[in-house]
């Protein structure tokens, strides 16, 4: 009997760590991120074609299945810090060719039939320019999220990296995230009653 292992291997990520040079209060695991960056990319998505008027074309059931499969390939390769992964061209060129090289493998370990579909996922290919931004954005809004939560428990060691993937947000120019940022991001500072109080 032959047995295809992708969706096994998915079920790993939640033993990959992320924020591994990081003093974390709280580990966050791969499949935490994941699933964190769906959530907020299918907002965007929602954002773009209710509030912000940019969602022509726009399809968040896609952006937001994509962006389960966005890190998958981190199974593979392991979560490299970004300190390392962006240091350079040569080094950022050379990790997108690892990524792209472990989704083709990854896609391989499904059924033949559904490999050409799990490549257009597993390497973001599936998506349009503009879905692929807020994808982007959406990642970096929940690892933006991590620092607030760390830094909000007293973890000092997180502020450096707040302060730049917060400027990494403003910099995309990305009218959703601005809107998200504007919104809901406050909303991740507040306590339980304070988040439901006089809402329900």
């Amino acid at each position: 009997m032959q047995t295809f292992p992708f969706n096994a291997l998915l079920g790993r990520m939640k033993y990959i760590t992320r924020w591994a040079l990081m003093r974390n209060g709280r580990p966050e695991s791969l499949s935490e991120h994941t699933a964190d960056t769906a959530l907020i990319a299918h907002t965007l998505c929602l954002i773009a074609q209710k509030c912000t008027g940019t969602g022509a074309g726009i399809r968040p059931d896609t952006v937001a299945t994509a962006a389960l499969y966005h890190d998958a390939p981190e199974i593979l390769t392991g979560d490299m810090p970004t300190p390392v992964k962006y240091k350079n061209d040569a080094l950022r060129t050379a990790y997108k060719a690892v990524e792209a090289e472990s989704a083709r493998a990854m896609a391989g370990l499904l059924p033949p039939e559904l490999q050409d579909t799990g490549v257009l996922y597993l390497t973001g290919t599936v998506l349009t320019e503009a879905e692929r931004k807020l994808l982007k954005a959406a990642d970096r809004l929940s690892a933006l999220i991590k620092c607030m939560e760390e830094s909000q428990a007293g973890n000092r060691e997180f502020e450096a990296a707040m302060a730049q993937q917060r400027q990494a947000l403003e910099d995309m120019h990305c009218p959703e995230a601005d809107y998200f940022m504007e919104h809901m991001l406050p909303c991740y500072t507040q306590n339980l009653d304070e988040l439901t109080r006089g809402r329900f």
